[in-house]
């Protein structure tokens, strides 16, 4: 009994450390073939950072340079990772036109805390992109 009140107790300190973050820290940011990444687009966001970067996500492999993200993700990302020393450039019309926004290395956990214009946010927005890494 002893032992699960340790093991309940270093999980309830991870928790709290936001060791158990979905987000990836971007220096580990690698594909599964164990290619660096330049950035990594998530699916879900939470209100609570340690839930999100959830659901579905997509590796962009630098220099990228997409006028119109692949069917499924337009407008479809919530939070994302950028890799050490990259740099991701979105749009949120086809062409890389409307919007532009600059994302360097670090985690953006809610791109609706992101402002675009004067009313809007960037989550659900991403249509085009850029990303290039030093």
């Amino acid at each position: 009994m002893g032992g699960s009140r340790a093991l309940a107790a270093l999980l309830s300190a991870l928790l709290v450390s936001g060791v158990l973050s979905l987000c990836p820290e971007p220096s580990v940011l690698r594909d599964v073939n164990g290619v660096r990444v330049c950035a990594r687009l998530f699916e879900d966001s939470d209100v609570l950072y340690d839930r999100c970067c959830g659901g579905g996500y997509m590796d962009i492999v630098g220099p990228a340079d997409v006028p119109s993200i692949e069917r499924f993700w337009n407008d479809r990302t919530s939070s994302l990772v950028v890799g050490p020393r990259c740099e991701l450039t979105v749009w949120n019309k086809l062409n890389k036109r409307g919007y532009r926004r600059k994302f360097r290395t670090g985690i953006q956990y809610r791109l609706e805390e992101v402002g675009k214009g004067l009313f809007g946010d960037w989550d659900n927005s991403i249509t085009s992109y850029y990303c290039k890494c030093n």
